[in-house]
């Protein structure tokens, strides 16, 4: 810890040299002996001050959270010697807030002390909480020493998740058993269709009813329950933000929402982030893969980065086939657009929910920046256009809504889709 001089220090040296320096001029000994206090106090202040031998930990009461919850940070605080003042800082980063106690704070430590503060989550994020800027004062108030203590104790911020009725359902399933209704018909609980009996149908197949009616076997079909991939696209290379809210905020909120309820229903999860840095997760299932997609999200951010990235360089494992491929984006730079474009032109089942740039953006107040604002919409929705052309579902999800309206609207868009192929 370094030692610093208090404002106290250089006054008491400055009164009892001015009080020794009249004594002389004037040779008048009573004034040297108004200067003797304050050069008494000055010489007790260097005797005394020594390093306290201050030692400080930071503990959590747990490390991960949700947006919105508390938690409560102890910090220890031990000397070897008294100090009359101690004044404490901990360093919180922007996301986490006090809610209970004070910081900064100024105790007195004898021995050991742990003071406690109550500090809130207001946004998703990995954390690193800890860090204590200390200052100890002698009992004279002459010397101070400064020191900071490098505790860092890792926290996880988990965004929160919205309510969802249904999920978007894919084109095709896969393999393995799951929750999602197949489009193919076999061995199910959910009726399909009737047919007549063939050699090695199961006699509990047979629908007696309709073969009553008919005057032959006929068999119930069922729909298989199947699992799903499905493949998030976060899309990190732009960024629109007012005030606290911003479009990245909206992707990871919805992205950790749709992994929780996919995963839940046993269908496989993986992610792709794109952006300045490309990172990817293969698909997987489980509590396991649930918690590596939501901790890749937290260290999602926007880097800025000229470079062309190709959806080439992302593994052929992180997307398999007959993978539903959901695209959260603003739609605002042409290297995401082009690899949404090629993933469809490769054939894969690809929605995009746009995280509307139109809720963070005002129209001006001047008419060349009205009509700047209209052409850019019009832009966007020929853009939509395009994408729609294409067969992909393109619904806007803006900031305040609720996630389940665009997820209602790509549904409505494929169910049409779908019917217009027929």
């Amino acid at each position: 810890m370094s030692r610093e001089a208090s404002p106290r220090l250089a006054a008491y040296a400055v009164l009892g040299g001015l009080a020794l320096i009249a004594a002389l001029v004037t040779r008048r000994p009573e004034l040297a002996a108004l200067g003797a206090p304050f050069l008494l106090v000055l010489g007790a202040g260097l005797l005394v001050t020594t390093d306290p031998g201050l030692e400080a930990a930071v503990r959590l009461d747990r490390d991960r959270l949700l947006e919105g919850d508390e938690l409560t940070v102890e910090i220890d605080v031990a000397a070897a010697r008294a100090v009359e003042r101690l004044e404490l800082l901990l360093e919180l980063p922007a996301g986490l807030t006090v809610s209970d106690g004070d910081n900064p704070a100024a105790i007195r430590v004898s021995g050991s002390r742990t003071v406690t503060l109550r500090v809130r989550a207001e946004r998703w994020g990995a954390y690193e909480v800890g860090d204590l800027t200390v200052r100890a004062r002698d009992a004279l108030g002459l010397f101070a020493r400064s020191g900071r203590f490098r505790a860092a104790v890792p926290l996880k911020v988990y965004p929160t998740r919205d309510a969802l009725r249904r999920l978007l359902r894919p084109a095709e399933t896969q393999l393995y058993s799951g929750d999602e209704l197949a489009r193919a018909k076999g061995e199910g609980l959910e009726f399909a269709d009737l047919r007549p009996f063939a050699f090695g149908d199961r006699v509990r197949r047979i629908n007696w009813r309709a073969s009553a009616r008919r005057g032959e076997l006929w068999v119930n079909e069922q729909h298989p329950e199947r699992n799903v991939d499905v493949v998030l696209f976060v899309d990190s290379f732009a960024e629109v933000q007012r005030a606290s809210a911003s479009s990245l905020d909206l992707a990871v909120r919805a992205a950790a929402t749709l992994a929780a309820r996919y995963t839940r229903r046993r269908d496989r999860v993986g992610l792709v982030s794109f952006g300045g840095y490309l990172r990817w997760l293969e698909p997987g299932g489980g509590l396991v893969q649930l918690y590596r997609i939501v901790d890749a999200l937290l260290d999602t951010e926007i880097a800025l980065s000229h470079a062309w990235k190709e959806i080439d360089h992302v593994p052929a494992r992180t997307l398999p086939p007959q993978a539903l491929v959901v695209a959260l984006t603003p739609l605002l730079d042409e290297r995401s657009i082009r690899a949404l474009l090629h993933l469809r032109a490769r054939g894969f089942d690809l929605d995009v929910i746009e995280l509307s740039p139109l809720a963070f953006v005002d129209p001006g107040a001047t008419e060349s920046e009205r009509l700047a604002y209209r052409l850019w919409r019009l832009q966007r929705e020929a853009l939509h256009a395009q994408f729609r052309a294409a067969g992909v579902a393109v619904a806007e999800w803006r900031h305040g809504e609720p996630l389940a309206r665009p997820i209602e609207e790509v549904t409505a868009f494929r169910r049409n889709a779908t019917l217009a192929r027929v």
